[in-house]
C-alpha cells in the first residue's frame, strides 16, 4: 500500500547501503529514517507526503489533514495541512507546545480557487472551499482542475531540531521544487464583487522561514506554530466523517497524553459571531502576531504583546506609546486608542500595504479586509480614553 510504496521509493536512495537488492522490510524503514534525517529532496514528490497523481493532489496513507480554529491570513490563499509521523511514535500533549518525535513531517500547500468561468487569467478571491476538493474527499484531496498550487512549506524533525523548506510548484502542476531563495509571482486577484486586484504572491525563502517559525528570540529554535492545541481544538471533516482533531490523532497514533477535551484550551474562529468580540480579536492577533509579539519573541522590544495568554492591558496596547515614532506608527500615538480604531496605531498597521509599516512584516502584500474590519469592531467598543 502506499506506506510500503514510501519505504520502496526510498529505498533506492541507498541502494549500497542496503546492498542493491530488494531490502527486507526493516532495512526499508532504516531508509526511510535515514531519509527523514539528513536528506533535502530537490522535489517535494520525492517525500511521498503530498503528491499531483491523476488530477488530485492526493495524500499518502498516514498523512493526515488538518485545520485551525482561526488561521494566518496569506494574501486569501487557501491551505491545505498535514503531518505525518514514523511508524510507532507519536507527539506528547503540551498545553503550549507539543513535543514531536524525530521524523515527523508537518506540511502546508498554498493554493488558489480558479475562476468557476474558465478565466484563466485570475485566481478567486473567497471563502468557499466546496470546489477545492474531489468529489467524495472533501478535506483530503485537491481537485486540480478547480485549484492553482502556489507553494508547499514542508516542516520537518531532524535529530537537532526542526528544519523549514520552501517548495513552489511548477507551470504544470505536477510538481515543486526546492526554492531555498524563495520566489515570487504575479497573480490578478478576483474578489466577489467583480473586483479584480494586481498583486505579487511571494514564497519566503528557508531563512524567512524559520524567523517566523523561532517564536523564541533567544535560541531561535524553529518550532511548529499552527498544530498546537489551542488552534486543533475543532472539528475536521476526514473521510470517514467529522471528528474533533486533537481525538482523531489521538485515535491514529500521533497524540498521547491528552486531557480531557474540556480541559484543553481552544481559540475560536474569528468570524464566529456567536463568540464574544474580544475572544474573536485576541485569537485573530495570537495566530497572526503572537509568534514574534510574545515575551520571548522577535518583537519582545516594542513591548506590544499580543500572544493569548497576555492579559495586562497595557502590554496588549491599551493606550501605550510606541517604542519608535515615524512611519510604523502611521504619526498615532498609542498602539491602541479605546473607542478610535482610526487613531490606533494596531488599526494602521495590520490595514496598510506599505511594505515598511504593514504588519506582519511577511506573508501578505494585501489588507485583510474582514480581520482588518474585526479589530476595528473590537477597538471601537472599548469604553475609556488616553487623555
Amino acid at each position: 500500500m502506499r506506506n510500503q510504496f514510501w519505504g520502496l521509493v526510498l529505498a533506492p536512495v541507498f541502494a549500497a547501503a542496503l546492498g542493491g537488492c530488494e531490502a527486507p522490510r526493516d532495512q526499508i524503514q532504516q531508509s526511510v529514517t535515514l531519509f527523514e534525517r539528513d536528506a533535502v529532496p530537490d522535489t517535494l514528490s520525492a517525500w511521498h507526503l503530498v503528491e499531483a497523481i491523476d488530477g488530485e493532489l492526493s495524500l499518502n496513507d498516514g498523512v493526515v489533514p488538518y485545520d485551525l480554529n482561526t488561521a494566518l491570513f496569506t494574501d486569501y490563499a487557501h491551505k491545505l495541512r498535514t503531518v505525518w509521523m514514523p511508524a510507532g511514535t507519536s507527539a506528547s500533549y503540551g498545553q503550549e507546545d507539543f513535543d514531536y518525535p524525530v521524523g515527523t513531517v508537518i506540511t502546508k500547500t498554498f493554493y488558489y480557487p480558479k475562476d468557476a468561468e474558465g478565466n484563466t487569467a485570475a485566481v478567486l478571491r473567497t471563502d468557499d472551499y466546496s470546489r477545492d476538493y474531489v468529489a467524495g474527499k472533501v478535506g483530503e484531496a485537491l481537485d486540480l482542475e478547480n485549484v492553482r498550487l502556489m507553494e508547499t512549506r514542508v516542516l520537518v524533525k531532524r535529530a537537532d531540531g526542526w528544519q523549514a523548506l520552501p517548495y513552489v510548484w511548477n507551470a504544470e502542476q505536477t510538481d515543486a521544487v526546492l526554492e531555498i531563495a524563495g520566489d515570487a509571482a504575479r497573480l490578478q486577484l478576483a474578489g466577489e464583487r467583480g473586483d479584480v486586484t494586481a498583486f505579487t504572491y511571494v514564497v519566503p525563502d528557508a531563512n524567512q522561514c524559520a524567523g517566523c517559525h523561532a517564536d523564541n528570540h533567544t535560541n531561535k529554535a524553529i518550532m511548529p506554530l499552527g498544530p498546537r492545541a489551542r488552534h486543533l481544538n475543532k472539528h475536521y471533516t476526514y473521510a470517514g466523517g467529522a471528528e474533533n482533531q486533537l481525538l482523531h490523532w489521538q485515535q491514529v497514533g500521533y497524540l498521547s497524553g491528552l486531557p480531557e477535551l474540556a480541559d484543553i484550551p481552544k481559540n475560536v474562529h474569528f468570524q464566529d459571531a456567536s463568540a464574544p468580540l474580544e475572544e474573536r480579536a485576541r485569537s485573530y492577533l495570537d495566530i497572526n502576531c503572537g509568534h514574534c509579539h510574545n515575551p520571548s519573541g522577535a518583537a519582545d522590544t516594542s513591548g506590544l504583546m499580543l500572544h493569548h495568554l497576555e492579559q495586562d492591558q497595557r502590554k496588549l496596547g491599551l493606550c501605550k506609546p510606541p517604542v519608535a515614532a515615524g512611519t510604523g506608527s502611521g504619526n498615532r500615538l498609542f498602539a491602541i486608542v479605546p473607542g478610535e480604531p482610526e487613531a490606533s496605531i494596531l488599526n494602521f498597521r495590520v490595514e496598510t500595504t506599505n511594505p515598511g509599516a504593514m504588519m506582519p512584516e511577511l506573508g501578505r502584500s494585501l489588507q485583510d479586509e474582514k480581520g482588518a474590519a474585526l479589530l476595528r469592531e473590537w477597538v471601537a467598543s472599548m469604553p475609556g480614553s488616553c487623555s
